[in-house]
């Protein structure tokens, strides 16, 4: 029996040949196991009446031969369980509940890093539990078990299966945004709609109006991909997640060069030393918190350093509660006690860093063998190639630097020294110019540390003198030692410097580049493994509108025009410049037009906004079509024209990945999706092909594009969809399984080209799989018998670090860092008054039993807390303004306020006021979230491009470098639901 509405004969409403293409697919099986037989089944409420009944009978063994009830045949006591005795039928109700028509293989999405795969049972149609797969093949017997892998989140997504709140069919808004009005409509409807304005816009040249929002492609790329096809092939706009979320650290594209790269968390047990630093791990990473944890058991000190005593501090060997924005200043004390004790690796810091790079202390650039005669260079762009001083005195090129080197990566080269440079040194050298003084980058640094004195330490983080200096001395000393970053650490308006300065613990200590060592920053998930595959089925035609979604919504939602006139200018300039793109572009005219069109999927954008306040009242006025892809009703779908019905992550085919680990594994659908659910691939199919027929009913000529050199043509872009592109065939990705496979054929990560040995879906339904290769997106190979652990290609390899100076660079020289004092790593204070003058710090950390906004709003995990939003506070601030645990309290600054329930949580420093995040709109009494009292604002230094005329170093790229949306740095206060302000 079907689990939807009603069973169907024939044709679905709304069924197109597309569909029909689709579901010829052939079907995964189910994993190993015979699924049992469904006849004769006994429903599981029945059971459990039954029992109960009994129960409230009294009835027991000793008193039940006697009674009416055991006289019906099957009911008989029995004194000894353990012997022989007769055949008893009432025992298969019991055993009939554990009996299942099939067993599927499938995880959850879509912002969740843990990606763990689970079986899903299934009888009659109807997920009836889901359970830990525990089957990781292990690749280090030495490392604890990778199996199991969940949370509690995951052991319930079957709510979500089956729930009141599934979206089930089309709806129209017929309301106000938000007011909760809908029409239901027809899928042919829904998708006429869509198809005439997208093919509206298109025709007016405002294709690049048309903005599409997903995250996190490693959680499910067929879904992810699915949108993105649609949008690439109509020349529309591409949204980053990874800054926007504030997840992207910034300081390591700065420092490394590089995407986040981290080591998988089997690594951890490798280390000696581990710094849980503002990652909650235990909290945030419960699939991987055994390593964290199992790491004590093989001698590992683990050091907490978290502003609250937090659920991973109780677990930790040492707690450092540096006042609340404060780490940068600890990271730094820290690096000042390890250089003045002379605790760093040398050998380390001359041939892998920019110490011994020159500076030059008239302009304070770095040195350039272009600007000094003497030095007879022949390198391409001698402008940057830069200068060190051997052991000599004599000036020496830095080998690997970008001036040498073809593009921002080149393994042609080599780092590896042939002369001992000189670490700290200052000398006079003839210029172009005349004589110039110069400093190596170890002297200033030096310098700057200085002033990061033990009481400066003391005073600006409260934490012990004598505490954070024996916890530097015991990293330095440690054989493996690893910091393990996470938000608490990133949502801060300085982010840059507070990641610079944690990298700069484990670059001084050598714990670079060998397993054990690093710095792992899990906060969101930037990459992907397969990624040539992902990247050629997202974006088809390689020509993609890329934007960073805070500058984006930072121009669109008015908030440009109400910051403060240095930032607004640097915003600016970046823009003319190129440097970061806005779109819609600037026309021929001067105008620029607002966007018209949006796409979201897969992601809840309305409710994470930052500028929550203004993105309502100034961006979303603008969108005349806001369209969300979604399994329930979260905000953004709540405030959205159109709301399609997505199945659910138990109804589809995809794959699944994480840095977490090196495996990848599917879903697979175990039910049929509910109601008239379509997958995100089959929507977004179907709704070209409806595009197509659209624009070939109206004629519509193919457009040419105004930036890429293509043309835009809507009456192919079904067929263009579902072609192959890399083998040209017609037709070949009609179905999301023939996605998945396309994925991984085309990645080396599944399919290495030196290799016979290829990973295919079926074998990821068999069994997870570890990953064969590491692409050239990743920084050490996959080695058999060895957790992944980034940074080989570098250290170990000598391959240039893709910085401009080929080395892992802390000292930055474009013009922007100069001027604003941050060409090294330093603390300081953010913005003052964000939010208003008001003397509480707001903090938005993850919490436990949410990712994100998906399952916020699930029953048995909101059973688990107090069932509604939460602020905790600390006891004396709580007593200060009159509060008691459980009452309702109004939280406030210049932009909302917003009502909910207090906690009083001793565990907190005092005047922090913290609300767990992504709560729905829907949640509040008030129609306001947690971002509503949150600002938006943007650090000019992450908008730079470096060099400015090529930017090899730094340069938008979705999720690699843009400016970070900030969470924290904002400003509130606390009273008494009815009180006085």
């Amino acid at each position: 029996m079907s689990r939807n509405d009603a069973s169907h004969d024939g044709e679905t409403a709304g069924e197109s040949t597309a569909d029909k293409e689709a579901n010829d697919a052939p079907e995964v099986g189910d994993p190993p196991g015979d699924p049992a037989s469904s006849d004769g089944l006994v429903s599981r409420r029945n059971f459990l009446e039954g029992i109960g009944i009994a129960s409230l009978l009294g009835i027991g063994s000793s008193a039940a031969s006697d009674d009416s009830l055991f006289q019906m045949g099957g009911l008989k006591p029995v004194d000894d369980t353990i012997g022989n005795y007769p055949y008893r039928e009432w025992e298969d109700l019991y055993r009939d509940e554990w009996d299942w028509d099939s067993v599927s293989r499938s995880t959850h999405s879509v912002n969740c890093t843990g990606s763990c795969s689970w079986n899903v049972y299934v009888k009659n149609g109807q997920v009836w539990r889901e359970e830990q797969s525990g089957d990781y093949p292990r690749f280090d017997e030495s490392l604890p078990d990778p199996n199991p892998r969940g949370c509690q989140k995951g052991a319930c997504y079957t709510d979500y299966v089956n729930a009141d709140e599934r979206i089930k069919h089309p709806l129209k808004r017929v309301g106000e945004r938000g007011e909760g009005k809908w029409k239901r409509i027809s899928w042919d409807e829904a998708l006429t709609e869509i198809a005439e304005h997208v093919v509206d816009e298109v025709q007016s040249g405002r294709y690049d109006a048309i903005s599409g929002f997903t995250p996190i492609p490693a959680m499910s790329p067929v879904s992810f991909a699915s949108g993105s096809r649609l949008v690439n092939l109509l020349g529309g706009v591409s949204h980053s997640f990874y800054d926007w979320y504030s997840d992207l650290p910034p300081g390591q594209p700065i420092t490394w060069g590089t995407q986040t790269d981290n080591a998988e968390s089997a690594d951890w047990y490798n280390s000696d030393y581990i710094i849980a630093w503002g990652s909650n791990i235990n909290v945030t990473r419960i699939p991987d918190a055994k390593y964290f944890l199992e790491s004590g058991y093989n001698g590992t000190k683990r050091v907490g350093i978290f502003t609250d005593y937090s659920q991973t501090a109780i677990h930790t060997d040492e707690w450092l509660s540096p006042d609340s924005g404060s780490d940068t200043a600890l990271a730094l004390g820290m690096a000042q006690t390890i250089v003045d004790e002379e605790l760093y690796d040398e050998a380390h810091l001359k041939e892998q860093t920019d110490m011994p790079l020159l500076v030059r202390q008239d302009t304070g650039k770095f040195l350039r063998a272009s600007e000094v005669p003497s030095v007879n260079s022949s390198a391409d762009r001698p402008e940057w190639m830069m200068l060190m001083l051997d052991s000599y005195g004599s000036l020496r090129e830095a080998p690997g630097a970008l001036g040498e080197r073809d593009g921002q990566k080149d393994y042609s080269k080599s780092i590896e020294l042939d002369f001992d440079p000189q670490l700290d040194a200052e000398t006079t050298v003839r210029t172009e110019d005349g004589n110039v003084e110069v400093r190596t980058v170890w002297a200033e640094l030096k310098d700057e540390l200085a002033t990061w004195d033990p009481e400066t330490v003391h005073d600006v983080t409260e934490v012990g003198k004598e505490t954070y200096q024996r916890i530097a001395r015991e990293f330095a000393e440690a054989d493996k030692a690893k910091i393990i970053h996470g938000k608490g650490v990133n949502d801060w308006y300085h982010n840059d410097l507070g990641n610079r300065a944690l990298q700069l613990l484990v670059t001084l200590t050598g714990n670079l580049g060998e397993q054990g060592t690093g710095l792992d920053h899990y906060v969101g998930q930037e990459k992907i493994w397969t990624f040539h595959g992902w990247k050629t089925l997202s974006f088809p035609t390689g020509k993609v509108r890329g934007v960073p979604t805070t500058l984006w919504t930072y121009y669109h939602a008015g908030i440009l025009d109400n910051t403060d006139p240095d930032t607004a200018a640097k915003i600016r300039e970046s823009i003319d410049k190129g440097w970061m793109p806005v779109y819609p572009e600037e026309r021929d005219d001067g105008s620029r037009p607002d966007p018209t069109t949006m796409f979201v999927w897969r992601g809840n954008y309305f409710n994470q906004a930052k500028g929550n306040v203004a993105v309502e009242e100034q961006l979303w006025p603008k969108l005349d079509l806001v369209v969300d892809i979604n399994f329930r009703m979260d905000s953004t779908a709540l405030y959205s024209d159109i709301v399609l019905p997505t199945a659910s992550h138990y109804e589809k085919h995809d794959l699944s990945m994480t840095d977490m680990h090196t495996y990848v594994h599917p879903f697979t659908p175990a039910v049929e999706p509910l109601g008239e659910s379509k997958t995100d691939w089959q929507i977004f199919r179907e709704l070209a092909a409806k595009i197509q027929e659209v624009a070939t009913d109206r004629g519509v000529e193919p457009i040419q594009d105004r930036k890429f050199d293509r043309e835009i043509d809507l009456q192919s872009i079904y067929d263009d969809f579902v072609r192959d592109w890399e083998t040209g065939e017609e037709g070949a990705l009609a179905a999301d399984r023939a996605a998945c496979e396309y994925i991984l054929e085309h990645s080396e990560e599944t399919n290495p080209a030196d290799s016979d040995e290829q990973i295919t879906f079926a074998d990821t339904v068999e069994q997870p799989q570890r990953l064969l290769e590491a692409g050239g997106h990743w920084t050490s190979d996959i080695e058999d018998g060895e957790a992944y652990a980034p940074w080989k290609d570098f250290v170990q390899d000598k391959n240039p670090w893709p910085t401009a100076t080929g080395r892992q660079q802390y000292y930055i020289d474009h013009d922007w860092f100069l001027e604003l004092g941050e060409q090294l790593p330093t603390h300081k204070e953010g913005p003052e008054n964000t939010g208003g003058d008001y003397p509480m710090e707001y903090n938005t950390p993850h919490g436990r039993w949410s990712i994100h906004s998906t399952w916020r709003d699930n029953e048995k995990l909101l059973r688990l807390q107090r069932g509604e939003p939460v602020l905790y506070l600390h006891p004396e601030d709580a007593a200060e303004r009159g509060i008691e645990d459980g009452d309702t309290v109004e939280v406030f600054n210049d932009l909302a306020e917003v009502t909910l329930q207090a906690k009083i949580y001793p565990s907190s420093q005092r005047g922090t006021a913290r609300m767990y995040f992504a709560w729905e709109r829907f949640q509040f009494e008030d129609d306001t979230n947690f971002n509503s009292l949150v600002p938006m604002y943007m650090k000019p230094t992450q908008l730079v491009q470096y060099p400015e005329d090529s930017g090899e170093h730094l340069h938008f790229f979705p999720n690699y470098w843009g400016p970070t949306g900030v969470n924290s740095d904002v400003r509130v206060d606390v009273r008494k639901a009815g009180g006085d302000d």
